[in-house]
């Protein structure tokens, strides 16, 4: 088969071997190559700090497909194999054990990995990071041993670990540098949900704290030690302190990077041959009018359709609105739009914060740039409609709960 009916996939997670289906089911009837750099067949993270880590599911709930999938479809799985190197004159990628091949559409699906705690003790037995199944099985292994872990950071990660380790009745403390959780993300005004949440289920939750280094004992950590002297023991240390996408593959092929992979709105990089997805991809949003890295699972879900209409030769460009979940104890929430620090410039709420049902919206100029539904489901249809329409929202309609979520344009 000619190399330019060859796509090859670099990365075995969600997004590559989504991009794989994609690619059949939008009819290529090339050659599928997929480099796995784990030694199993792709997989879902979610799981990883949810269900899977309570033990609610099985080990074999969290794959993308079935076993048999990828030779039913013509899709070569390399597993334990990574795209080591990339020559873009000769479009030929080097793997692992030193081989090359040849393609004609690439695509960098090589998500990211857990930044590392950059602290004497850092390297020590029992300090943890949850990135791939093998971690949290780690993890929920350390669960039925520990009396007490120490979780670095109130990230997304490590309060889903908080939670599923109260549930397994272990004792929690977690220290957090920012003076809420998730300050970066959801600001001063709803963060505190989340800091209440966790107080409440029993968690030492220890803000606007710097950790100087993981105390040890015979190559296990014990513990942290503060930088202000005190000292928090541990059976183990548990670190989120956030992802970095993994660019090097991309930095040495000379193609352009910055927070990540950089695409245009098609997922095509700076080399038209060369496409990417998922965690590694900061791609230029249209709705949005900027480059976005998301690092969540329904961009991994979604983009895969773009990538692999893109790669094919037809027009596609990913506008989807970004969003993900979390389940934490008895909150559930959604989370759709974009809106950090500095991107709005007033929070308005309906419902009841203090039972935790409500939904908040992030406006920057009048108009809805997130929303999130905490407890109140079937709305963030609703609230990505109102982030996409980019219309100006009346602030009072929108804290109404008796208002309908598409009644709350502001009157002309």
């Amino acid at each position: 088969m000619p190399a330019s009916d060859t796509f090859v996939i670099a990365g075995g997670g969600l997004a590559g071997a989504k991009t794989a289906e994609a690619l059949r089911d939008q009819g290529f009837g090339g050659q599928i190559v997929l480099a796995a750099q784990e030694d199993i067949r792709p997989y879902e993270r979610p799981p990883l700090s949810k269900d899977y880590l309570q033990g609610k599911t099985s080990r074999e709930t969290i794959f993308v497909h079935s076993a048999d999938w990828y030779d039913a479809n013509r899709v070569e799985l390399l597993l334990g194999t990574a795209v080591t190197g990339i020559d873009r004159s000769r479009r030929e990628v080097t793997l692992t054990d030193g081989g090359h091949l040849a393609y004609g559409r690439l695509l960098l699906a090589t998500g990211s990995v857990p930044r590392r705690l950059p602290l004497p003790g850092a390297d020590a037995d029992r300090v943890l990071y949850l990135r791939r199944a093998a971690d949290s099985d780690r993890i929920r292994d350390t669960f039925t041993t520990a009396s007490r872990v120490l979780i670095i950071g109130a990230g997304w990660i490590g309060l889903e670990v908080a939670a599923a380790a109260r549930i397994a009745g272990v004792g929690v403390t977690i220290l957090e540098a920012a003076e809420l959780p998730l300050l970066h993300v959801l600001g001063p005004q709803v963060a505190p949900v989340f800091a209440d949440l966790h107080r409440e289920h029993g968690v030492d939750l220890r803000l606007g704290i710097r950790v100087a280094e993981i105390t040890t004992s015979g190559g296990k950590a014990t513990g942290a030690r503060l930088a202000d002297g005190t000292r928090i023991g541990a059976d183990a240390v548990i670190v989120g302190i956030g992802a970095a996408p993994q660019t090097q593959l991309a930095e040495a092929a000379g193609l352009e990077v910055g927070n990540g992979v950089v695409t245009d709105a098609s997922l095509r990089t700076s080399d038209p041959a060369i496409y990417a997805a998922g965690d590694v991809a900061n791609a230029f949003h249209p709705l949005l009018g900027t480059h976005i890295r998301v690092e969540h699972w329904a961009n991994a879900l979604h983009q895969p359709q773009t990538a692999a209409a893109a790669m094919a030769g037809r027009d596609a460009v990913y506008d989807r609105v970004p969003y993900f979940y979390t389940d934490q104890y008895d909150l559930g929430m959604e989370y759709a739009g974009y809106a950090g620090p500095g991107g709005y410039d007033q929070v308005i709420t309906r419902g009841d914060i203090g039972k935790r049902e409500f939904i908040a919206f992030w406006l920057s100029g009048g108009r809805v740039a997130a929303g999130m539904n905490v407890n109140i489901w079937d709305v963030n249809d609703a609230i990505q409609n109102l982030i996409r329409s980019g219309q100006a929202a009346d602030p009072g309609r929108l804290a109404d709960p008796a208002v309908p979520l598409d009644e709350v344009a502001a009157k002309r």
